[in-house]
């Protein structure tokens, strides 16, 4: 128990002093997720409303392999990336492996179908809303999407911040197809589980403190959110 506070008050020592190599995987981390969920969110929310109020056959199927993609296994993300970027693998050319850019590959991957997913069916609702209002305008289905996103701003925030919070906490796809390389891709998750197996808990400790603060500051915002759209989805009713 005494070795145990003593690790913990090491944790929150390494954190208010400013400890350059902590702070370095910190931004890191943040760095490799936010630019991640932004791209996955260029590709997913417009795929996920054109999706929405789209009709063709097989859509169903394709909304069915959508929600299952969500549930992706990272590990079998970050096997596919890592043949994808290997040297013998179509992308090898490139040389990103073990790169930072190989992990946001990785948590793009495995970010887009939880964004376009969500997107789904938030525009799915809000379609079934104006659709009516929308074709009396002469405006199409497809033609309507930007209308519908701009509509549902808030609800799509907070499915990019889903995303953010599954790619801050990813560690298996990361260490996979970045190496845990010290300096170079070395992100909270993957710092935790190799500091702990060498028993270096103030730092593991001190991560841990910092992944769950900003855990919960995202649901936070999350909630905070969730009152304003349910009182927009009043007045537009």
């Amino acid at each position: 128990m005494q070795d145990f506070s003593q690790e913990f008050m090491s944790a929150i020592g390494l954190i208010l002093s400013g400890d350059s190599d902590l702070w370095e995987i910190v931004l890191l981390s943040l760095r490799v997720s936010l630019l991640a969920v932004v791209i996955a969110a260029l590709i997913g929310m417009p795929l996920g409303a054109a999706l929405a109020v789209a009709r063709f056959p097989g859509r169903r199927a394709v909304v069915i392999l959508l929600n299952a993609l969500m549930g992706l296994p990272p590990v079998v993300v970050g096997l596919l990336v890592y043949l994808c970027l290997s040297r013998s693998g179509p992308l090898g050319v490139l040389q990103l492996l073990y790169t930072p850019t190989a992990m946001i590959i990785a948590q793009v991957v495995l970010v887009t179908p939880i964004i376009t997913a969500l997107t789904r069916q938030t525009i799915e609702t809000l379609d079934a809303e104006y659709a009516e209002q929308l074709r009396s305008l002469g405006i199409s289905r497809l033609a309507s999407v930007p209308t519908l996103l701009w509509d549902a701003r808030l609800a799509l925030l907070t499915a990019f911040l889903a995303g953010f919070g599954r790619a801050i906490a990813e560690v298996g796809a990361v260490i996979m197809v970045g190496g845990n390389i010290n300096h170079v891709t070395r992100v909270m998750t993957t710092t935790i589980a190799l500091e702990t197996s060498k028993g270096n808990l103030a730092l593991a400790l001190a991560l841990g403190a910092i992944l769950i603060f900003i855990a919960v500051t995202v649901t936070a915002v999350v909630s905070l959110l969730a009152p304003q759209e349910r009182a927009s989805e009043m007045r537009h009713a």
